[in-house]
């Protein structure tokens, strides 16, 4: 599976045939494109989360901010710490109650309250907020994931992010492009979530610092919306500022159910578009991928790993692989079978609109039947807030996607990062496990 690096150039005064993510930036007010250079951006929406927001709150009223520059283009979400764990984050929560009730916004979501609530990441596209050519700062540096609609999602501090929410610009600085062609026909069980893996197993978590990554290749454009958001979402984890796919059919067949706040523009790079570097990956015969601890970039094929490795916990979820496409893969593994005496499962959908769906299709009783448990839409034990914490000495196999030392619990517990096939099998056998060890074929 050789991995090429098809050119490495100067910087350009200006990169013309431009990238995607030179015409959105251009498109938002960027008039020096080069990388390195900065510039004040306009914003088509601000992500704000219940835990990032406190320092971003405290920075707006410092700023002498009395208002926010556009009540119903400001998003908050309360997902971190759901439901409250403690005193403090039930306060935290409050604080941005009370903010979008000052404020006079109504994007305001929450499990147990609004019907249409859950993980922001997910959340704000599947309620019409995320469209192609959009520019959308974030709290949390996840906020990358929505390149898997054609956009661009900025992941930025507390500061930058009350300076949005006031003037409805941010000052940025333009990231290099890298170009990133996935080609071959992986084998089966393997999804987004590999190829980003296969991606880090190449650069590392410090491989693509501040650099926009640009997705393509028929692998790519195979993937279904769910695939490109495991795919995008683990950018950051490369040291990446974001990342993008072309929009397509997929994305607008995706979108069509779907409220809309303002029709799509939908881009692709222009013909000859200059690159930093590009890169081509022939992921030919390639098997699902596990990260070991405790880093997202020490990538191997999970068929590789020490036979016997003991599995105490199971998690099914997060911003980008909570999805329902990672349910139905887990179910897909679960049916008829039981987890593995002393392994815990537990399933969380990103959303309260995948929960009923999962609901519907027979998922949830699969999980329950299986000896699972699920959970309500919440970040939960995915940054080691609560809802599956590890202790000491424990093993986790985790769709999430970071596995540092101590980031689900304990400073002494072990964390994988998998596909939601190679985490059901982990549920099954209790132990690190191929797929097809569990499913055959």
């Amino acid at each position: 599976m050789p991995l090429t690096q098809l050119h490495s150039i100067d910087r350009p005064e200006r990169a013309t045939p431009r990238t995607m993510t030179s015409q959105i930036l251009e498109a938002h007010g960027i008039t020096d494109l080069r990388p390195a250079a900065y510039g004040l951006a306009t914003c088509d929406l601000v992500l704000l989360n219940e835990v990032s927001g406190a320092m971003a709150l405290r920075s707006f009223e410092k700023m002498g901010a009395t208002k926010v520059f556009d009540p119903d283009r400001v998003a908050l979400v309360i997902d971190h710490f759901v439901p409250a764990k403690d005193v403090r984050s039930a306060e935290l929560a409050s604080a941005l109650r009370s903010f979008a009730k000052r404020m006079g916004i109504t994007n305001l979501w929450e499990i147990g309250v609004t019907p249409d609530a859950g993980i922001e990441h997910t959340l704000l596209p599947e309620l019409g907020l995320v469209a192609p050519g959009d520019l959308i700062p974030g709290g949390d540096s996840h906020t990358c994931t929505y390149g898997a609609f054609g956009a661009l999602g900025l992941g930025m501090g507390s500061t930058d992010i009350a300076a949005a929410m006031a003037t409805g610009d941010v000052w940025l600085r333009v990231p290099e492009a890298i170009g990133i062609r996935f080609d071959g026909a992986p084998a089966p069980w393997t999804t987004g979530k590999d190829l980003i893996l296969r991606y880090l197993a190449e650069v590392g978590t410090s491989g693509a610092v501040y650099a926009a990554l640009e997705f393509s290749g028929e692998v790519v454009s195979d993937l279904g919306v769910d695939g490109r958001m495991a795919l995008c979402n683990m950018a950051v984890e490369a040291g990446a500022k974001t990342a993008i796919v072309a929009a397509d059919s997929t994305t607008l067949d995706w979108l069509a159910d779907k409220p809309t706040r303002k029709a799509p523009r939908l881009l692709a790079p222009e013909s000859g578009a200059v690159y930093e570097t590009e890169t081509v990956i022939d992921v030919t015969g390639m098997t699902p991928l596990v990260a070991r601890p405790h880093s997202p970039g020490d990538v191997v094929p999970v068929g590789d790993l020490a036979p016997g490795t003991k599995v105490d916990q199971v998690y099914v979820g997060n911003c980008a692989n909570g999805t329902i496409s990672d349910l139905r893969q887990l179910a897909s593994v679960l049916e008829g079978r039981r987890t593995a005496p002393g392994t815990r499962l537990i399933v969380v959908p990103a959303t309260q609109a995948i929960m009923r769906q999962a609901t519907a299709e027979g998922i949830v009783d699969t999980v329950l039947a299986a000896g699972g448990l699920m959970s309500p839409p919440t970040c939960g034990a995915c940054f080691g807030g609560h809802m599956g914490i590890l202790a000491a000495g424990e093993t986790a196999v985790a769709t999430t996607n970071r596995n540092y030392k101590g980031r689900m619990g304990s400073s002494g517990s072990s964390v994988y990062l998998a596909n939601a096939y190679v985490a059901g099998a982990a549920a099954v056998a209790g132990e690190i496990v191929a797929p097809d060890s569990v499913l055959g074929g």
